[in-house]
């Protein structure tokens, strides 16, 4: 256990670190008063569990994780209308602080289990006491509605193990397509959205300064 703590403390630290960054981000838009991209963050380091199985799925030696597995730190960085998942993108290709390594486009080019979502591959340097450790850290950007559909099809995927039911994989086929249709319908009303949040979020704010 104390080899697994040692090896997953950098990727722990750069998630806490991340986290603060790419939230620090979001307070930057509040402060402009603009539309925020980011709608909110989380982060997790995979379990032990978690990478084990996958070392076995994808055949990676142990030894070799740190060099073949990208999402043993993982961000996730929700939206609310697919053009903020594009603006997202180019907020973190223009960030010095890390270095892109990969990018993968499944919005444009979906699974053909209907998983829409859009991944940035970074490394990302840690700072120990021991010197500087670069990791790999992987960051999902999705809409609500990617997300609401992922994560029931990820609960599904452990229940089936991948093999699901023809049924079963229909119907997530049917709400992957209804969920988009919901982020393209909403987005062809995003200008009388966002003005009507920014409206909301003004009076907001003249009611706190009344009651101070």
């Amino acid at each position: 256990m104390k080899h697994w703590d040692q090896f997953l403390a950098p990727y722990k630290q750069a998630i806490n670190e991340l986290k603060v960054k790419l939230k620090g981000m979001r307070g930057q838009f509040e402060l402009d008063s603009s539309h925020s991209p980011i709608e909110f963050v989380t982060g997790r380091v995979k379990p032990i569990a978690s990478i084990l199985d996958k070392a076995n799925q994808k055949g990676i030696p142990l030894d070799k994780l740190e060099e073949e597995m990208q999402d043993i730190a993982g961000m996730r960085i929700m939206c609310q209308f697919v053009e903020d998942i594009h603006r997202v993108v180019e907020l973190l290709r223009n960030r010095n602080d890390f270095e892109i390594v990969e990018e993968r486009d499944y919005i444009s080019h979906e699974k053909t289990s209907g998983y829409r979502s859009y991944h940035v591959v970074i490394r990302y340097p840690v700072q120990t006491i021991h010197g500087e450790k670069k990791i790999l850290a992987e960051i999902q950007i999705r809409t609500l509605a990617m997300n609401f559909w992922a994560t029931i099809e990820h609960s599904l995927n452990y229940k089936y193990k991948g093999a699901f039911p023809a049924d079963i994989r229909m119907r997530l086929q049917r709400a992957a397509e209804a969920a988009f249709r919901l982020d393209k319908e909403m987005s062809l009303i995003r200008g009388e959205i966002k003005e009507a949040q920014a409206f909301f979020s003004r009076k907001k704010e003249l009611t706190q300064e009344e009651n101070n």
